[in-house]
């Protein structure tokens, strides 16, 4: 298979060893900390030993000899998750060559994916690309598209420590690992009727969110987790969440909170600006400059929070969303 570029060949990665494509996410690793100050090497650690594996599936740009662009994805049931696509900058010598190239790897996938009888849904969270950079591929294929919004705040001025008013019967303490359980039912309850509900599957059931938090706790997908910058707002009488804030590094001078959330009987208590003040002390007491977080564009209400806490957009990226339809 070629792109329209006939000196650009689409191979299978699973013909790849991991040295052969090093170079390019090298390049990759350099754009997460240029960008979004993210240290990528965990990350391509754990792509590498799949690559070795030949476990990985999707597909490798050839030109000349060498590889320019791979994208692939992970499968979830009768879910596909695309976890990234990277082209080279300056591969090749075409028009906009990053751009065509990404497209026509992202393509060869959506082919591969909607043609899989055991598929039914695909996501994808491109989170490196600014939005509307593979709009025109992933709204061809018929994909849904939900803008959302990286936001970034430094912490040179958390130096007090955030004093807590809190509702009768709830209590603030650190996570701890007991706490898994809760937390799912607390994820399933607090995005039954949200917007991120259509993004991610998992947050629609207790066993989806357990997965969820299970690769936020354990893998390092979002980040090293650090429980020492994660909190939880207990409910004394039934020991359940009522909140919870979740934080990793995503490098040494950077925390990242992976999941802000609160059950919808206890909103509009103050308890998210709580747990992000606690949040954030901690992550600066343990030397992080900044701190970010992710949140959907239609999330005005949370959008809204997060920018009146201190936080600016620093980049945005699309969500996308890819459902089979069910013929009877």
């Amino acid at each position: 298979m070629q792109t329209s570029d006939a000196s650009v060949e689409i191979l299978d990665l699973r013909h790849f060893a991991a040295p052969v494509l090093r170079p390019l996410l090298e390049a990759e690793c350099d754009l997460w900390g240029e960008r979004l100050h993210w240290d990528y090497r965990n990350s391509v650690k754990l792509l590498m030993q799949y690559l070795d594996n030949r476990m990985l599936p999707g597909y490798a740009a050839i030109e000349a000899g060498r590889v320019i662009g791979y994208v692939f994805c992970v499968y979830e049931g009768t879910k596909a998750v695309i976890g990234d696509v990277f082209a080279m900058p300056g591969a090749q010598s075409v028009i906009n060559p990053v751009h065509l190239t990404q497209n026509t790897l992202l393509r060869h996938l959506f082919e591969l994916l909607q043609n899989s009888p055991h598929v039914d849904r695909i996501e994808s969270q491109m989170l490196l690309h600014p939005s509307g950079t593979l709009a025109d591929a992933f709204s061809q294929a018929g994909f849904q598209l939900y803008r959302r919004l990286y936001l970034v705040e430094p912490l040179n001025k958390r130096w007090s420590q955030p004093k807590a008013n809190l509702p009768a019967g709830l209590e603030l303490r650190s996570w701890n690992e007991a706490d898994l359980a809760a937390a799912s039912r607390l994820i399933c309850t607090a995005y039954g009727d949200h917007p991120d509900g259509l993004i991610n599957d998992q947050y629609r059931s207790a066993y989806g969110a357990m997965r969820f938090l299970n690769n936020i706790v354990h893998y390092a997908g979002c980040g090293n987790f650090s429980p020492q910058a994660s909190y939880v707002l207990v409910e004394r009488a039934s020991h359940e969440l009522a909140a919870m804030v979740l934080s990793s590094r995503i490098s040494d001078r950077c925390g990242h909170l992976t999941q802000v959330c609160v059950h919808p009987g206890y909103r509009r208590h103050g308890l998210a600006r709580l747990l992000l003040a606690q949040a954030a002390f901690s992550l600066m007491r343990h030397g992080a400059a900044e701190v970010s977080l992710t949140v959907t564009e239609s999330n005005s209400s949370a959008v809204k929070l997060y920018k009146s806490d201190g936080y600016q957009c620093a980049h945005n990226f699309d969500a996308a969303v890819w459902q089979r339809e069910i013929s009877y």
